[in-house]
């Protein structure tokens, strides 16, 4: 068991509250740290940009990651989410057995 993490950022918090709460009821994260008041500057379509964001830390069990990357990008409201996941390199012996428990591990 090991732990993974997905990022993303979402116009504002209603949108990332929503999304952090489907991806909770079909099981493919334990937990969202959602952030409001993240300023983004950007380039988009080839234009300079700048906005208020609400960003969100999804905590996953590494057997799950692309399976939650995915369906973050389908349910982001963004035409085209900025959607990142990584293995965590390393990740407590309590929380591996929590995020295990996603993926039918064993628990605490």
């Amino acid at each position: 068991m090991s732990a993974a993490l997905l990022w993303s950022a979402f116009a504002d918090e209603d949108s990332a509250t929503a999304t952090a709460a489907a991806l909770l009821d079909e099981g493919l994260i334990a937990c969202a740290n959602i952030v409001p008041g993240v300023r983004s500057l950007f380039t988009w379509r080839g234009e300079r940009g700048e906005a208020q964001e609400c960003a969100v830390l999804f905590k996953t069990d590494a057997s799950l990651l692309d399976r939650a990357c995915a369906r973050l990008a389908e349910l982001h409201p963004y035409e085209t989410p900025a959607v990142s996941g990584w293995l965590a390199d390393a990740t407590a012996a309590p929380t591996a057995a929590w995020l295990g428990e996603l993926a039918g591990g064993p628990g605490l």
